[in-house]
């Protein structure tokens, strides 16, 4: 069959079609045709909250423009980048891709913002961050089969979820309701195939953030000059581009498509480099040593690290808290709190899906429920919803 095919091509330490370790909270039978991670990219892919990823910010707001990165494209392009390092790698790609895909199910609208927002809002009643609402929303919030809440994915693109950045020493209350109801083992370091998944995660933000924050005017391509690896890939780009017509804006484009093009290759050839050094070091003969090891093996070099962390602080200086994203993130974090504080006083305006059920009408229960629904929001609906809540000329 085409599974034991794969499975003879991968390496001993990845996770292995037909061996998965806690298969599915709910069971079911196997595909003759699929491997259980096929079926779960397949489910992510096919579900409501991967759809409405198309319309949640990045760092723009939806309407500032189409062709800034949304959620949605932010994940394919995530899911591009792991789906390589897993092959060259030789480790379970669908698996690889299936954490990929999810990782951000989790994401309230307005990006960061509105996660703060939610986070503030339910401090008192177990906190709010968008790893463990990517597990819920995966595990309790789909509707879509008969049988059973969630989409029953497999325990490890679960646990990929679940420790997207390492293993969980003090879960939050939410993420410890998941785990009671289907323990992921959250202390340990997760499979070889999510470590590429977080590591894929790193570097396509990096690469669309420079992309983006260019193509939007908040960064001039000579702010990048001195950025750890940015300046150097720039330099390399303009070199390349010397015989070209520099007054032309077209020039301009591509100058800033081959500087990022080089920076996340540059990152995900030290990545594939420096973890084949760390798994020859550690001759790990299962994926339980990935799990037991007392470090990732999937990460950058000490140098590239550096570099990473440079990038990093040079986008949050520079780009994250430019002027005008300021004033977009103050005015989201007031809307996600204004609808919030709404819906908890008055949750007889839940629509009818979200009402809260008999015997769940407890303050808790009330907050999670708001929780969840204004979380699953897109950009655009949040707005709405908050002009239909608030604005007595917009029909409800």
């Amino acid at each position: 069959m085409l599974q034991a095919t794969q499975r003879d091509e991968l390496m001993p330490y990845a996770v292995q079609p037909g061996e998965g370790r806690g298969r599915r909270l709910h069971a079911e039978p196997d595909s003759l045709t699929r491997s259980p991670w096929q079926r779960d990219r397949d489910r992510v892919v096919h579900s409501s909250g991967f759809r409405r990823l198309q319309y949640k910010t990045q760092v723009f707001i939806n309407h500032e423009g189409d062709f800034f990165r949304t959620r949605l494209t932010h994940s394919l392009e995530v899911a591009q980048v792991a789906r390589s390092m897993a092959r060259y790698l030789r480790l379970d790609e669908d698996l690889t891709e299936a954490v990929a895909l999810a990782h951000d199910l989790g994401h309230t609208p307005f990006g960061h913002a509105g996660e703060d927002a939610l986070a503030a809002q339910m401090q008192p009643y177990g906190g709010f961050d968008h790893n463990a609402q990517a597990l819920r929303q995966v595990m309790l919030l789909e509707r879509r089969y008969l049988a059973f809440d969630g989409l029953n994915l497999t325990w490890e693109t679960l646990e990929g979820l679940a420790k997207h950045n390492g293993p969980v020493r003090r879960p939050s209350a939410r993420l410890a309701e998941l785990d009671a109801l289907f323990p992921l083992d959250l202390g340990g370091y997760a499979s070889a195939e999510a470590q590429v998944a977080a590591l894929a995660d790193d570097i396509a933000y990096h690469g669309h953030d420079l992309d983006d924050g260019v193509k939007s005017g908040l960064l001039a391509l000579d702010d990048l000059v001195d950025v750890p690896l940015v300046g150097k890939a720039l330099a390399d780009a303009r070199a390349l581009a010397v015989d070209l017509p520099q007054s032309d804006p077209r020039t301009h484009q591509r100058i800033r498509h081959e500087m990022v093009r080089r920076v996340i290759h540059a990152l995900v050839t030290d990545v594939l480099v420096c973890t084949r050094a760390r798994l020859a070091d550690l001759a790990p003969r299962s994926v339980e040593d990935i799990r037991a090891a007392q470090a990732p093996v999937v990460a950058f070099g000490e140098a590239m690290e550096e570099a990473n962390k440079g990038i990093r602080k040079f986008l949050f200086a520079k780009l994250y808290r430019h002027w005008r994203v300021n004033r977009m993130t103050h005015k989201a974090r007031r809307v996600t709190a204004e609808l919030f504080a709404t819906l908890t006083e008055s949750p007889n305006l839940l629509p009818a899906e979200w009402q809260p059920r008999e015997g769940g009408k407890d303050e808790g229960a009330i907050y999670r429920t708001v929780a969840d629904y204004v979380a699953s929001m897109t950009d655009r609906y949040a707005m709405e919803e908050h002009r239909r809540l608030t604005d007595l000329s917009v029909a409800g």
